[in-house]
């Protein structure tokens, strides 16, 4: 019988941060289907933290080799995604993103005929396999005349990258660069719409169970009816388990193994902010007690603070202070950490990827 407090330590298993982590980056963030990166450090924390070298060299090389890109596939809300996933990804969310913000671009006077004008300007400027930051991207807009109000430029980026023509891929060391999606990604998977809904309900089932439909319709914010087909098409593939009278999904081998390493789902682990521990499920009841919840935000801006993680459950937050060699850990627990724990997180903390 399977209790509440289970939750946590089976979704540890199940993302690979408890257990054998992925053999490469690409691996990982497969497995993961998208995972959060409108913070581009913490994003590549995250997937290192899945892999079997948890190097963060790797990630760049992942996303400088074009195997692993960062687009907007589904909340408006930057993922790392493998790159022959996103077409189908779009194809499933992109019309319903676009929709959401038409009252937008009409107030601030951004037509269809301003789009397609930054679209020829970064086709023309980005062929042949060139690469551009945002600012430079951004300035090109502006000397054409197309960028009248500040808003204007992100618009016209999501835009284009819900649209297919733009997507960040290659980095600089410390910024990842736009590219055009159709040169950049070699290989794209074509699904039919309901095998594209069967292969995102499995996937996300998978590395995300145990989790519930609504998780997954928030997740995706596909349309009812979408997720009516993709529950049905990928359930006889996955376990079902009732808790606390909640029915929740899960991937068959995720239960295989949780007797072997539930020890090691209850250690304590560092994870970066928006990491999907948090981020992938509508409910986090299960892992994050509610009354602790507002730490994570402080301020309620919407940047969330690394987590620290025992026996499934958030238990504090924590965060590098400190410049360059002078770096050092400020944790700060929800309760008290007790003296194994304290130690674990000093151990964690120096055993970090870093570069």
């Amino acid at each position: 019988m399977l209790k509440s407090r289970d939750l946590g330590l089976l979704r540890l298993i199940a993302q690979r941060v408890a257990g054998p982590g992925w053999a490469t980056p690409t691996d990982a963030v497969r497995w993961m289907t998208a995972t959060q990166a409108q913070d581009f450090a913490s994003a590549v924390l995250a997937v290192a933290l899945r892999t079997k070298s948890r190097s963060l060299g790797e990630v760049h090389d992942a996303l400088d080799g074009g195997s692993v890109i960062r687009s907007w596939p589904m909340r408006g809300t930057l993922h790392f995604i493998a790159a022959e996933d996103l077409s189908w990804m779009l194809e499933l969310t992109a019309e319903r993103s676009l929709a959401t913000t038409t009252k937008y671009r009409t107030q601030l006077g951004l037509d269809q005929s301003i789009i397609e004008r930054a679209r020829a300007v970064a086709i023309e400027t980005l062929a042949g396999g060139g690469r551009m930051s945002r600012a430079d991207l951004l300035a090109s807009w502006e000397k054409a005349g197309l960028q009248t109000v500040k808003q204007h430029g992100y618009l016209l980026i999501w835009h284009l990258a819900q649209t297919g023509t733009l997507c960040l891929g290659p980095t600089d060391g410390t910024e990842q660069h736009f590219v055009l999606f159709d040169e950049w990604v070699t290989t794209s998977r074509h699904l039919e719409h309901d095998e594209a809904l069967g292969e995102w309900a499995l996937r996300y089932f998978r590395s995300h169970g145990p989790a519930t439909v609504k998780d997954f319709t928030w997740w995706t914010k596909l349309k009812a009816a979408d997720v009516k087909i993709a529950i049905a098409t990928a359930a006889p593939q996955l376990e079902r388990i009732v808790v606390d009278d909640v029915t929740y999904y899960l991937d068959p081998q995720t239960l295989a193994v949780f007797n072997a390493r539930r020890r090691k789902a209850r250690d304590v682990f560092l994870l970066p902010g928006f990491d999907e521990y948090l981020l992938g499920y509508q409910d986090r009841a299960a892992v994050l007690p509610t009354e602790f919840a507002p730490r994570l935000v402080p301020g309620g801006n919407g940047v969330f603070l690394p987590t620290i993680i025992s026996a499934g459950e958030v238990v504090g937050t924590w965060k590098r202070v400190g410049t360059g060699t002078k770096r050092t850990l400020a944790a700060t627990p929800f309760t008290t950490f007790g003296e194994r724990a304290s130690e674990a997180v000093k151990r964690l903390y120096r055993a970090l990827p870093v570069g």
